[in-house]
């Protein structure tokens, strides 16, 4: 009877320590909780393997994520939603790229502040963007490269012509 009292006790032990690892772990990763930030869209040409929740960087500090991704019916274009911090201002000649992590890895969204006075509003657009790059593809055209097409023949002048 004894030992069943000390399991059950033991058991109790290792759920509240559990609950309380938990209860740490989520409030030091601020999961739930929605930081103050603002949004600004892109549109690129492709954005490879990018996915929401990726990063998004300003000489290489993460300074907000991928929130959407959506394909733009008109222009066939991916529009990217981005959730950038409050403290983090970005001129409005900023240009947005989507960048491998390293070969293999993940994409995210790298920015380059522009020079301009006035700064990106909340909503507003990165106009200047730059889409993934296939390096599969590069590496396959630097192993098998394409013959180059022939050369049109040139058209003859009619006979009046000299």
């Amino acid at each position: 009877m004894r030992e069943q009292w000390a399991e059950t006790i033991m058991g109790l032990v290792v759920l509240v320590l559990a609950g309380t690892f938990l209860v740490y772990s989520l409030s030091v990763g601020s999961v739930g909780r929605p930081d103050a930030s603002y949004d600004l869209k892109a549109k690129f040409g492709d954005v490879g393997a990018l996915a929401p929740g990726a990063s998004v960087s300003v000489a290489g500090v993460k300074v907000g994520t991928v929130s959407q991704i959506s394909l733009d019916p008109k222009t066939y274009m991916a529009v990217v939603r981005l959730s950038l911090a409050p403290t983090v201002q970005l001129p409005s000649d900023s240009t947005a790229k989507v960048t491998s992590d390293s070969l293999l890895g993940g994409m995210h969204v790298a920015i380059t502040p522009g020079g301009a006075a006035d700064n990106l509003k909340a909503g507003g657009e990165i106009e200047n963007t730059q889409g993934a790059v296939d390096l599969f593809g590069l590496i396959g055209q630097v192993i098998r490269p394409q013959p180059p097409a022939p050369a049109p023949a040139p058209a003859h002048p009619g006979p009046g012509a000299y």
